[in-house]
This record gives structure tokens, C-alpha cells and sequence, in this order.
């Protein structure tokens, strides 16, 4: 039973619920200027890790043949066979059924049309109709990944402002230089799996290059931010140095791709610095409204 369970869990990537959910609560703290209240924050994040855990188990049901040939995730439950298609077909479905009855009845009706909008972007947007066909897939399908900060706003106001829009930019240009990295870090699976994941049909100087323009945008949404949300100076310094620190991070994946080093781009680096900056950003975020000034 024990092993049944982790296999159920295994399928909702808990690890990137984890970060979908960072990104959550700071956005409802912003939205209220301080505490949201404890109930309406436990019941948009036990939803959001339902809604999350849905859009993965069902991108894990459809994408099982891929997972069977690459390395990186032949451990996955159902290329093992601790979980049937069948059952994780079932699992996925009941999991968003879940999760958007329970955002209509404890959140508000916004909030669950939103989280309905954010399934079907990662399933149907993105893993049944971009990832194996277009070099942009993580691009226009990363889409799905932002859609938390605006539920995370809806939930609070019942509504959206120009502030979580320009939530959903940053993470929406954040998420190239987050996910190309690892994409090249794993080129040969995803080449063997036929996913044309834009490290894998280009060279590693435009796969950096592009990191680099999208790392810019990302950080100008990131300073827009102050002026539209009334940022204080917690959050101006943070963005400031954070989004220096990233951007020197994608550089020099770039000036290492010029100097065509294969093995010695240190890819892996730069995603994890990705999560790292993510992180500081969004907790500048939660912290700057309980400043004084």
C-alpha cells in the first residue's frame, strides 16, 4: 500500500507543485496588502497542489511513451508499472474535478475558472498540441505555469489587477532560462524521444542568446512591478541585485557556448540559480507589505 501511494504521489511531481505553490502565497499577500487570513490561503493552496497534481498526472499519462525512452524518467510509475494507464487516467481527471469544485465552493467562482484554464493549458496546450511539434513548446506552454499568481490574486479579490498581470510576465520570461538549461543538460533524451525542445534543433550560442532576451524582459516586469504594485524598497533591492545575479548567470552560459566548450557549459548551474532568483523575487514580495515603509 505504501509503495502504491508514493507511485500516486510520484505522478503530481510533487517538486514542481512545491514551486508552483512559492509563487502562490506572495501573490495573495501582495493582493491584500498584508495577511490574506489563514483559511482562504490553506484553501487556495490545497486546491492549487489538487489543480497542479492533476495537469502532472495527466501529462504523465500522455507523455508515458516518451518517459519509456528517455533516461531521465524511465523511473516515472507508469513505465514502471506501479501505476496502470488506466488508473492514472482515472487518478488525473478525479484530482481536477477536485480541485476546481473545491476553488467554486471555498475560494470563489473566478479562481476555479482560472485553475480550469491552467489544466487545460499544460495538457491540452501544451503536452497533447506544442511539445512535439514546435521548438517553442516550453515557451507558449509555460503559459500553464504562471497561471498561480493569477488564481493566487483571484482568490484574494475576486478578480485580476494590472499587478498580477505583470506577475504572470515575469514568471512567463522567467521560464525559458529555467527550463532550456535542464533541455540541454538532457539534449540527447529529449532528441531521442523526437521532442524538438529548442536546445536540441539549434545551437547552444541561440539557445543562450534567446535565455539572454527573455532574461531581460523577465527582469523588466520584475521593475514595473514597483511602480503598478507600490513596491517598497525590500522588494526594489532584491529585484535590483537578483535580476543582476541571474542575468550574469545567463551571460556567461552564453560567453561559454561562444567558446564552444561541449560538457563544460554548466547548464545545470544556471537552472538551478533560476529557482534560486524565483525564490528571492517572490519572497521580497510576501515580505515587503508588512514594511513600514
Amino acid at each position: 500500500m505504501r509503495a502504491k501511494v508514493g507511485a500516486y504521489v510520484a505522478l503530481t511531481k510533487p517538486r514542481i507543485i512545491e514551486l508552483l505553490l512559492v509563487t502562490t502565497l506572495p501573490t495573495m499577500i501582495l493582493a491584500a496588502g498584508g495577511w490574506p487570513g489563514w483559511w482562504l490561503a490553506i484553501a487556495t493552496l490545497v486546491g492549487g497542489a489538487f489543480a497542479a497534481g492533476s495537469a502532472n498526472t495527466l501529462n504523465c499519462y500522455i507523455d508515458r511513451d516518451i518517459d519509456q525512452v528517455m533516461a531521465r524518467t524511465r523511473k516515472r510509475p507508469l513505465v514502471t508499472g506501479a501505476v496502470t494507464p488506466r488508473e492514472a487516467l482515472v487518478f488525473g481527471l478525479v484530482l481536477g474535478v477536485v480541485a476546481i469544485a473545491w476553488f467554486a465552493v471555498f475560494v470563489n467562482v473566478v479562481a476555479a475558472a482560472l485553475t480550469l484554464t491552467a489544466i487545460l493549458l499544460y495538457v491540452v496546450g501544451y503536452t497533447l498540441i506544442l511539445k512535439r511539434r514546435t521548438s517553442q513548446n516550453i515557451v507558449w506552454g509555460g503559459s500553464a505555469g504562471c497561471m498561480p499568481v493569477l488564481i493566487g490574486w483571484s482568490a484574494v479579490t475576486g478578480g485580476l489587477d494590472w499587478a498580477a498581470l505583470v506577475l504572470f510576465g515575469v514568471i512567463f520570461f522567467w521560464t525559458p532560462p529555467h527550463y532550456w538549461p535542464l533541455s540541454m543538460k538532457f539534449k540527447r533524451d529529449y532528441a531521442s524521444a523526437n521532442v524538438p525542445m529548442l536546445p536540441v534543433v539549434a545551437a547552444d550560442t541561440k539557445v543562450a542568446r534567446e535565455m539572454v532576451a527573455y532574461g531581460v524582459a523577465m527582469v523588466a516586469c520584475t521593475l514595473v512591478l514597483i511602480p503598478v504594485a507600490g513596491m517598497g524598497w525590500l522588494y526594489t533591492a532584491t529585484a535590483v541585485a537578483a535580476g543582476a545575479w541571474f542575468m550574469w548567470a545567463c551571460i556567461g552560459l552564453y560567453r561559454r557556448a561562444v567558446g564552444r566548450a561541449p560538457g563544460k557549459l554548466h547548464a545545470m548551474k544556471v537552472f538551478h540559480a533560476s529557482i534560486t532568483y524565483l525564490t528571492l523575487v517572490f519572497v521580497a514580495i510576501a515580505v515587503d507589505p508588512f514594511l513600514p515603509f
